[in-house]
């Protein structure tokens, strides 16, 4: 009795701190944010609950451009992350050598700095008087009126740069763990570096491609500073709608809905992306 007792409690009591902090920090604050999306109100009377679903569909129809631009830019700073350091962390995969760790850490230190200091940091870039447009339009190649921020390009721009680390990191890792006898199987078996690529080292790379998609395409659609700093009135994302019905105009019924749509749709993103184009279908893919 007292050992089936302990089998039963020791489990509990292993996973009860992680427990705990998933209660405490993801399952009340949702609970409270579904309760808090189907009040009216404000915040000198207070908030009732009314159990008003129909804010849901006024939500979703009010900004649905935000919604779609959100996802559009994101999906574009996902891509081009993946474009840009699948290569970087191939090479420090297989040319590391020794010295991997010493360029991971290159690789990640300007990362270390503040994320609003980056942010800032690209908008003085971007500006048209900065390093990048004033050369540009020093030398002939842009016109004296041309300007970067506020356009789409300046805030994927910086989507794009600061998701890059969640990219690399598990494609970097889903390549390292490759065992280099399976790449010299392949070249003895006549394959052809191209081949080796498509039909080894892509396939086994997927689930690091798969975790970072999903990484940098959560992070990207659910940001509100680059398109603040960056962007401009036709380039706001939905984060920036609910960080203004939040803090400024205080509707928090309104900003609650938004959020849990957003996650909503979010949540069914990684399901359908799980489901047809995760790793299992690339390795069909490459077989």
């Amino acid at each position: 009795m007292g050992r089936n007792f302990k089998k039963k409690v020791t489990p509990l009591l292993l996973t009860a701190p992680a427990n705990f902090w998933l209660w405490a920090f993801f399952t009340i604050p949702l609970i409270s944010i579904l309760w808090l999306s189907l009040t009216t109100g404000n915040t000198l009377d207070g908030f009732t609950l009314t159990w008003n679903f129909g804010i849901y569909p006024d939500a979703v129809s009010q900004y649905s451009e935000q919604f779609g631009r959100s996802f559009l830019y994101g999906g574009i700073s996902t891509a081009l992350a993946l474009i840009f350091m699948y290569p970087v962390a191939y090479w420090i995969a297989f040319r590391g050598g020794k010295y991997k760790a010493i360029f991971l850490f290159l690789l990640l230190l300007p990362f270390l700095v503040s994320f609003i200091i980056r942010i800032l940091t690209w908008q003085f870039i971007l500006a048209d008087n900065g390093i990048v447009l004033s050369a540009l339009k020093d030398i002939g190649l842009v016109s004296q009126n041309a300007h970067v921020l506020s356009t789409p390009f300046a805030v994927i721009a910086g989507l794009t740069y600061d998701n890059l680390p969640w990219m690399a990191l598990p494609v970097y890792v889903a390549l390292d763990g490759i065992k280099r006898d399976q790449i010299e199987a392949a070249s003895d078996l006549y394959a052809s570096g191209y081949q080796r690529f498509r039909t080894v080292i892509l396939p086994l790379s997927a689930p690091g491609i798969y975790a970072g998609i999903l990484l940098v395409g959560i992070s990207s659609v659910g940001d509100f500073l680059s398109a603040q700093i960056l962007g401009g009135p036709s380039t706001t994302m939905i984060g920036n709608i609910i960080q203004t019905q939040y803090v400024q105009n205080q509707n928090y019924p309104l900003a609650s809905a938004l959020s849990l749509v957003l996650m909503v749709a979010l949540l069914a993103f990684v399901v359908l992306y799980g489901r047809f184009f995760g790793s299992k279908t690339l390795k069909e893919f490459a077989g």
